[in-house]
């Protein structure tokens, strides 16, 4: 028998071996996953034996976290804007910079109907958080997220159901299936170049969904498409915003503007990076 000490230590030195970057980090987040200890207790206790099925099950998650299986898809947790989110290998792991867009899209929607009453779209909505995380904040708001993945909707309507934040969901290849109008549409779409996919980190390109990671040549595809359609389902003084690459901020502001988007804006994450574009639709001209 090994205390809880050495078997930490141990997973530590497995991680740091694999090139793990994180892997201080990652050792002790899983010992708290499966012990259920937090640091404080961890101290307390560091010396005491751990009990064998623990230790069996910490040891097996630590090897699989050495082939480079996300720690997220390992434990299947993830927090964004404060909520617990289901992930696995069939949705993208959500994103603390993702959160500036969510940030971005509630400042906008302070500037719209007192009531509250909001109809938003999440276009390639993943594992739902963005419209999610919305949702917890728009109490009185309606949210439709869509998505070209099964998979990604079964993920989606789960932390739906465990958060207890009613929403639809549609299988849809971009507004295909999409249908009424909405005052708010938010995608974070698939923006990676595609021949840039394979040089990054192992954990990316070989876990996590390719098809929400590939915005084909030159990464803009999905923007020029949404930008195109999105009129059609947004109504008048309604907001289109998006996630972005951190060199996409000029490109994706023109095509908004070019879609007769007014008030467009460029905001950057706490990096001080290029994160989302968004812009106004026009409202309509009332003529006598």
């Amino acid at each position: 028998m090994q205390t809880h000490r050495e078997v930490h230590l141990e997973g530590q030195k497995t991680l740091e071996k694999a090139g793990i970057a994180d892997s201080r980090t990652d050792a002790w987040l899983l010992m708290e996953y499966v012990t259920g200890m937090t640091r404080a207790s961890y101290f307390l206790r560091e010396t005491e034996e751990m009990p064998k099925d623990q230790a069996a099950r910490y040891r097996e998650m630590i090897q699989r976290r050495a082939q480079h299986i996300p720690l997220q898809h390992i434990t299947h947790e993830a927090w964004f804007y404060g909520l617990k989110f289901y992930v696995d290998r069939h949705v993208l792991i959500p994103r603390q910079d993702t959160e500036v867009l969510v940030e971005e899209v509630l400042l906008e929607a302070g500037k719209m109907q007192a009531d509250g009453r909001f109809r938003i779209l999440d276009m390639c909505t993943g594992s739902g958080c963005i419209l999610l995380a919305l949702l917890s904040v728009l109490k009185e708001a309606e949210g439709t997220g869509a998505d070209l993945s099964e998979e990604a909707l079964a993920v989606a309507g789960r932390n739906s159901r465990e958060l207890d934040i009613p929403a639809v969901w549609k299988i849809s290849d971009l507004f295909s299936e999409i249908s009424g109008m909405y005052d708010i549409i938010v995608s974070n779409p698939p923006y990676i170049e595609s021949h840039v996919i394979d040089s990054l980190t192992e954990e990316v390109k070989d876990h996590e969904p390719r098809m929400a990671l590939d915005g084909t040549e030159d990464g803009l595809y999905f923007y020029r498409r949404i930008s195109r359609e999105a009129g059609e389902y947004l109504m008048p003084g309604g907001v289109l915003a998006f996630e972005i690459g951190y060199d996409q901020g000029g490109p994706v502001r023109l095509m908004l503007e070019n879609a007769g988007y007014e008030e467009t804006r460029v905001v950057k994450d706490l990096a001080g990076l290029d994160r989302v574009v968004l812009g106004r639709k026009k409202q309509e001209e009332h003529h006598v």
